[in-house]
């Protein structure tokens, strides 16, 4: 009698063999976790084998069993893959599942129109995004959980492979009433008494910090959040400067309120924006086809929603 399960239900399984958790592999599937636990149920059913053992306060844990099956599964969903490439290739098509990430702070900037512009040309893509700081981009792409990342050369494994399309200098995010709006550019010395409001992300804090202790001063940090839509509210709103090294078409702050960006003088160097991928997943016709896309759409003097240095 044939044994019936889907690609699906394996991806759902090897999720929670790798979270230990229902709940954590919905959100990295970006399903619901009644679809995850059903998924689940149903292998153990078809294949006749109990693949976790459920426990209330810490989750599930892989039997020995599961954990043989789940390395047979691993192995199956990459062959499974590489099928869908040579076939992708063999037709000379672009389609097939896509999974791209972007860094959180300009994903809701940038990536709506990159995407729909690269859906209309290629419609038979599945595209599944991610936004995320850059710890966690960086860790999708090293557990081939992503194919591609739109991020920031901070902190590159030698693993994985970075193209830069794109560099963003600093700059002094002030509401436009603050006295050092005015001017042409704003120095960490003159920064050094006003309060500021830090972006306070992985990998991200270090650089913006590092303006001071370059200059071998302390920035004195009154408010800090992962938020950048809360830190341009927050300036605008008058509890200190922030700083940014990407500048959105509108000069408005979430609450409608007016900022201000004048460039930082003897900063840290500019962030260069480009495209993170596996070494493998650089190999797929649909990933060379995206990156291929970013490079026409993002460059130096054009990327979508924002104003260029």
């Amino acid at each position: 009698m044939p044994i019936r399960f889907t690609l699906r239900q394996l991806e759902y399984f090897v999720a929670v063999g790798e979270t230990g958790s229902i709940s954590h592999a919905a959100e990295k599937m970006n399903v619901s976790p009644p679809s995850v636990s059903t998924s689940i149920s149903q292998l153990e059913a078809e294949f006749g084998v109990q693949l976790f053992i459920r426990k209330h306060a810490h989750g599930l844990s892989l039997t020995n069993g599961g954990r043989r099956f789940l390395a047979e599964a691993k192995d199956f969903l990459e062959s499974a893959e590489g099928l869908r490439n040579l076939a992708s290739d063999i037709s000379e098509t672009i389609s097939g599942p896509l999974g791209i990430g972007c860094f959180k702070t300009f994903a809701p900037i940038i990536l709506p129109e990159l995407r729909q512009q690269f859906q209309q040309e290629y419609p038979d893509v599945q595209i599944r995004q991610v936004e995320g700081d850059q710890a966690k981009l960086l860790e999708g792409i090293q557990n081939a959980e992503l194919d591609v990342c739109l991020t920031y050369d901070l902190g590159i494994p030698g693993d994985v492979e970075f193209v830069a399309l794109a560099a963003l200098p600093p700059y002094v995010m002030l509401a436009a009433s603050h006295p050092l709006a005015g001017q042409a550019g704003i120095s960490p010395e003159e920064l050094q008494k006003e309060k500021m409001v830090l972006l306070d992300l992985p990998l991200s804090t270090d650089y913006f910090l590092s303006a001071y202790r370059e200059a071998g001063l302390r920035p004195t940090i009154a408010e800090r959040t992962e938020d950048l839509a809360l830190v341009r509210s927050m300036v605008a709103n008058g509890f200190g400067y922030s700083l940014a090294n990407i500048r959105s078409r509108t000069n408005l702050s979430p609450d409608g309120k007016p900022l201000k960006f004048v460039p930082l003088i003897g900063g840290p160097r500019p962030l260069r924006l480009g495209i993170v991928t596996g070494r493998e997943a650089r190999k797929r016709r649909i990933v060379r086809a995206f990156d291929e896309h970013c490079r026409t759409f993002i460059r130096q003097d054009q990327i979508p929603g924002l104003i260029m240095p």
